[in-house]
């Protein structure tokens, strides 16, 4: 048994006593798949956007195939721009003009067609001004070379700085806990930085995926709830230059208001947190994501802290990052804590003389003396209580 205090290692996640399917997974992907697509062709609309979302094998086959295509079609046209002048059956005529000079079949055409379109230019192989239809196919395909390398040099530049790749060096915590902050229960999860670079205009959301049934048996399997980590207080945006601590107040408004230790660790959900924010380095916007199932809940422990004060810095342990120790906490819910502390509140009122009390005390120390009408109203000064009244 392990004693408070004592850190907790994160270790091997302990075996899923239910086959919940994590809506996200630790990493930030999401266990979504679209299906049954009648309309395929709304891809197509965005190509951009599809050639970036494709696999790096897949991007860089059709990145290949974009070139090499466009070359094959313009070499083939130059070829028979060639054959249907006859140039190919006057190569050795010095008195004949052709439209390219030096192009004696298909692979010379192929390598006018890179020639051009990459504007290389070795120069043995030229253009000639008796050949208006070469002119008209020169200028198209300088053009539509010139489209297919802004495409895919811009399809590639995206592909190679798409922002989820930051998203790497954003850490959640392996494990969310509860315990007592300021005496009240909270639901906390830890998120760092490992770059040097910041995340501008950070900001972190929490949701609450669970299946709930509507008054009118409706039933909705994953049911998204906000859970608030400080919205109204301006705690969600986040200055995340050091690892932090989020919290979840569990108050009224919290789903988990009523469930008490037992309960929660009987109960059937997912917290998908959610932290967004601007690159320093590139001004782009990052998302990461991360979820927490029932057995990554743990309850009564604390994060170990990371941070601690060198000479002339602070230092981030990151060894330390995703341990937990234990510390006492209530196995009641958030709820009946609440009622405890306003049961006790009120104790503590009436356990207080009031002034009432004291004036009765003054009347009772100067009428004392003669056995008056003071001596009746109590013992030491103070008022009888409502049952030695009625007997009275």
């Amino acid at each position: 048994m392990a004693r408070a205090g004592a850190p907790r290692s994160p270790g091997p996640e302990p075996p899923r006593r239910r086959g919940r399917q994590r809506y996200v997974e630790k990493d930030g992907r999401c266990n979504v798949q679209q299906g049954n697509v009648r309309e395929p062709g709304r891809y197509l609309t965005d190509l951009f956007t599809t050639l970036a979302d494709l696999q790096w094998r897949l991007s860089l086959l059709f990145f290949v195939l974009a070139y090499a295509l466009t070359w094959l079609f313009f070499g083939a046209i130059w070829w028979l721009v060639a054959y249907g002048r006859g140039d190919l059956e006057h190569l050795g005529d010095a008195a004949w003009t052709p439209c390219v000079n030096n192009l004696n079949g298909f692979v010379a055409a192929f390598l006018f067609s890179i020639e051009t379109e990459t504007t290389i230019g070795y120069g043995h192989r030229v253009i000639t001004d008796q050949c208006p239809e070469g002119i008209a196919l020169l200028l198209l395909q300088a053009i539509l070379g010139s489209m297919v390398n802004a495409f895919m040099v811009g399809c590639m530049f995206v592909k190679i700085s798409q922002p989820n790749k930051r998203a790497a060096t954003l850490v959640f915590s392996s494990h969310a806990v509860v315990s007592l902050r300021d005496g009240r229960l909270c639901l906390m999860f830890r998120v760092g930085d490992l770059r040097s670079s910041h995340i501008v205009e950070a900001s972190i959301r929490a949701k609450l995926i669970r299946s709930r049934q509507t008054l009118e048996g409706e039933f909705i399997p994953l049911h998204q709830t906000d859970l608030s980590v400080g919205f109204d207080t301006g705690d969600d945006r986040l200055f995340l230059v050091s690892p932090l601590v989020i919290s979840h107040e569990i108050d009224a408004a919290s789903p988990f208001w009523e469930a008490s230790r037992r309960a929660l660790e009987r109960d059937d959900f997912e917290i998908v947190v959610i932290l967004e924010g601007m690159v320093e380095a590139t001004g782009m916007t990052c998302q990461a994501r991360s979820s927490y199932l029932v057995d990554e809940v743990l309850w009564g422990h604390r994060f170990t802290s990371v941070l601690t004060l060198e000479d002339g810095f602070y230092e981030v342990d990151y060894a330390s990052f995703h341990q937990t120790f234990e510390v006492p906490t209530p196995s009641c819910s958030a709820r009946e804590l609440a009622e405890a502390a306003a049961r006790l509140d009120a104790h503590l009122y009436w356990s207080v003389p009031s002034r009432l009390d004291e004036k009765v005390e003054e009347e009772g120390a100067g009428e004392g003396a003669g056995g008056g009408a003071g001596a009746d109203k109590g013992q030491n000064g103070c008022l009888p209580p409502p049952e030695s009244e009625s007997k009275v």
